[in-house]
């Protein structure tokens, strides 16, 4: 019987647990896949530690790649041994096996392998969706990204560099810096040693940015708002540090009538339409080279609870798969 990552109630990395689960045939409309690699998000965390609650008891997981092992019988664009990827959920990526809905799932070309695969499908549609939907960045735009030697942050760099943007990126050591100047961002700020508004107005001849990505949340956002230009926009897509505190929307109309969105990739993904439009302009970005996924961590999926204590500590870069 193959294993699963299972977690009975909310709480700390110690919360999960290595457990046999019975994975049975695929629904109508499902499919049945055999993981070669599982991505790692920070979402994880969320479900992991309750802020987003899950059903309990429940799986965990969002992401992964591997092989389709078998198929409802009213799938008819999937068979066994298709090579495929998905990201968003239904929760429960942190297994060996398991059945999902066919229509989340998206085939890899021969290009693309299994750990690429599973690094790349949430961050780099987060980043697809962030980019191209969100905020359809511009050639000339200043933009300002956040953990830019994140996973999110890297790809989201290169991503808007390749758009025609002015990339400012922040990070917190000098490790992080060369990554993520190696990566598409023009102008680094390492924020623990400067005042990343003041150098956003200093680099943008004190207009500010048209927008910011913020997957940081509480420590951030009022940074964030200050270094927008007039009617720029704050996308907050994250809450690494905390979720942002209640504020007067009128803040909004006194920093310079800005726009604040807080999206996520499931509605940005929800129609089978948009999730291929999507999905397709990420493969096709991976494979001819335009985004390099750097992968690099792995650990164990049994050991899921360390990669939980690291990516917490911030003492990942990049993206991190976990292994079967």
């Amino acid at each position: 019987m193959p294993f699963a990552i299972r977690l009975q109630h909310p709480g700390g990395p110690e919360a999960m647990s290595w457990e046999e689960v019975p994975v049975g045939e695929p629904g109508p409309h499902e499919a049945r896949v055999r993981h070669a690699a599982v991505g790692l998000n920070y979402i994880d965390i969320y479900h992991r530690s309750g802020l987003y609650p899950l059903p309990q008891p429940s799986g965990l997981g969002l992401e992964a790649a591997g092989v389709v092992v078998a198929v409802g019988n009213a799938v008819s664009d999937l068979a066994p041994g298709d090579r495929v990827a998905y990201a968003g959920g239904p929760v429960g990526a942190y297994s060996q096996e398991r059945c999902l809905p066919a229509d989340r799932l998206l085939k890899l070309p021969a290009a693309i392998d299994f750990h690429t695969a599973a690094a790349m499908m949430l961050q780099g549609l987060t980043s697809a969706y962030l980019l191209l939907r969100t905020y359809p960045v511009k050639p000339g735009d200043a933009v300002l990204i956040h953990a830019a030697a994140g996973g999110v942050g890297l790809i989201a760099c290169q991503w808007a560099k390749a758009l025609g943007a002015t990339v400012i990126g922040t990070v917190s050591n000098a490790a992080k810096a060369m990554l993520a100047a190696a990566h598409g961002c023009d102008h680094v700020i390492d924020y623990t040693r400067e005042d990343f508004v003041s150098r956003v107005r200093e680099i943008t001849g004190g207009e500010g940015v048209a927008v910011v990505y913020d997957g940081v949340g509480k420590d951030t956002f009022t940074g964030s708002l200050d270094s927008l230009r007039t009617c720029g926009m704050l996308v907050s897509f994250g809450n690494a540090s905390g979720p942002v505190p209640a504020f007067d929307p009128l803040l909004l109309a006194q920093k310079g009538s800005l726009f604040l969105t807080r999206p996520t990739l499931m509605h940005y993904t929800a129609k089978r339409a948009d999730l291929l439009a999507l999905g397709g302009a990420l493969i096709e970005a991976v494979a001819t080279g335009k985004l390099q996924i750097e992968v690099n961590q792995s650990y164990p999926l049994a050991e899921v609870a360390q990669a939980h204590r690291d990516l917490e500590a911030r003492r990942l870069t990049g993206s991190t798969i976990l292994l079967p």
